[in-house]
């Protein structure tokens, strides 16, 4: 038997991402996003508002990066959305994490956090019901480690933090339990 729940924001799994932008000084402001997705084979979506010090720098600098966070860098990734860089000038300091100015754009790339994706801003999309920050896809800069055959990144290996919306609460990516576009192959037979 199903119980009704009423409104909640009960979409399970979500990534835990870290966004990471300069100001216009060069220096770093990040982040703990939860709500984000990839929406084209070349951009993402942050469903984050403008109040945010990494919003800012990101209307100031056009550019970012979205990392993926892992197991072991937990507390740095909780932290990131704990403390705001609005009051707290310091916080990517703090944070105890180290960053390089990326290759392709005017953004740092966290280097504890094991894939990056690096952006261009494309759009802004406001609504009355919606604030989201798209990024074109430049680059995609991964540790060796996680890094498998055609360069596909391996989420085994990766150890990704996933965030819990009902409990507040992380977990990691566990096994691989299945192929997709496989799974489901037998369903598509007519039955006789």
């Amino acid at each position: 038997m199903r119980k009704n729940l009423g409104v909640q924001p009960a979409l399970f799994p979500m990534p835990v991402v870290i966004v990471a932008a300069y100001d216009s000084e060069g220096n770093i402001c990040a982040m703990n996003a939860a709500w984000a997705q990839i929406c084209d084979m070349d951009k993402i979506a942050l469903f984050i508002d403008d109040s945010h010090k990494t919003t800012k720098n990101i209307m100031e600098t056009k550019a970012f990066t979205v990392s993926i966070a892992d197991v072991s860098n937990m507390a740095a990734a909780d932290f990131f959305g704990i403390a705001t860089g609005n009051t707290m000038p310091d916080k990517f300091a703090r944070s105890g994490c180290h960053a390089v100015k990326s290759e392709f754009v005017n953004a740092p790339v966290i280097t504890e956090f094991p894939v990056t994706l690096e952006c261009e801003l494309a759009e802004v999309a406001q609504t009355e019901t919606i604030h989201a920050i798209v990024g074109k896809i430049i680059n995609v800069s991964a540790e060796e480690s996680v890094v498998g055959d055609n360069n596909k990144i391996l989420p085994e290996k990766v150890n990704a933090l996933i965030f819990d919306q009902y409990r507040s609460g992380y977990f990691a990516v566990g096994d691989k339990v299945g192929q997709a576009w496989s799974a489901g192959l037998g369903l598509m037979k007519e039955e006789a």
